[in-house]
């Protein structure tokens, strides 16, 4: 069975958060904790799966964040530029996530319908939990799916060999984790399912939570998924810069074979 490659790819970050922005009912909520922005890109070779887009310069200033790079530069070192990908997968319609589907005009995404439903439905009348989405992004989600470039994943799914997706839900209504095949094992891509090693690891609940139960269970689901505990890649923590190789560029890590520290 063939493997793939996969690569985190770092975009944005912010150095001023604290760990009460990242972890409910902790007894340390004032301690420093930054936040790191990633997409990921999976290789197999000449077959190229983008999970998810980030956002753009206009949404980081919107919103307070440090971009690095753009998402078009962000490819480059791959040769790639956002026309040449065709398979989009979209863990869920956060702007952080999906902030960038404008710049794949080519693209077929991969999205949970239970995501498009929560993102267009009734829930965004409350301001608490519209907070994480952006009008427009969500707005682009609905014309991929008028376009025919848009398929729905319906719980697990297969988007290639040794590539499926997984919902899980809890941060967002259907929030999906990636698992991929690689030369290490089952890896990961948990995106928010966790958002760092110790919300999953202590079972410390991120604060932005549509449903508790899930988000809970989803942590489990991750170590089910995995090969091992060491494959589970969480979505914006800073340790991932430290537990995998750098390559190709100061900010791509090398997921696929394993831990290097």
């Amino acid at each position: 069975m063939s493997t793939w490659e996969a690569f985190a790819i770092r975009y944005a970050d912010q150095q001023d958060r604290t760990r009460a922005r990242a972890f409910l009912m902790d007894d340390n909520h004032n301690a420093p904790y930054p936040i790191d922005f990633y997409i990921w890109l999976l290789r197999r070779g000449d077959e190229v799966i983008l999970v998810d887009t980030g956002f753009d310069g206009p949404e980081a200033k919107r919103r307070g964040f440090a971009l690095r790079q753009d998402i078009g530069q962000a490819l480059q070192p791959f040769g790639l530029t956002p026309e040449d990908i065709t398979q989009l997968i979209v863990t869920h319609l956060h702007f952080d996530h999906a902030g960038g589907l404008h710049l794949f005009p080519n693209a077929t995404i991969y999205l949970q319908p239970s995501e498009m439903a929560y993102a267009t439905g009734p829930c965004m009348c409350h301001d608490a939990l519209r907070a994480p989405f952006t009008g427009a992004h969500v707005c682009e989600a609905v014309s991929k799916l008028y376009a025919g470039k848009l398929i729905f994943t319906e719980g697990e799914a297969q988007i290639a060999d040794g590539v499926t997706v997984h919902e899980i839900g809890g941060h967002s209504r259907g929030l999906q984790a990636v698992r991929v095949r690689t030369e290490a094992g089952w890896l990961v891509l948990a995106s928010d399912a966790s958002h760092f090693y110790e919300n999953f690891e202590a079972r410390r609940p991120f604060p932005i939570v549509v449903d508790m139960e899930d988000m809970l269970t989803g942590f489990e689901t991750l170590y089910r998924l995995a090969s091992t505990p060491d494959l589970i890649v969480p979505g914006h923590d800073p340790l991932v810069r430290t537990y995998f190789p750098n390559d190709l560029g100061d900010e791509i890590w090398r997921l696929d074979r394993g831990r290097s520290g």
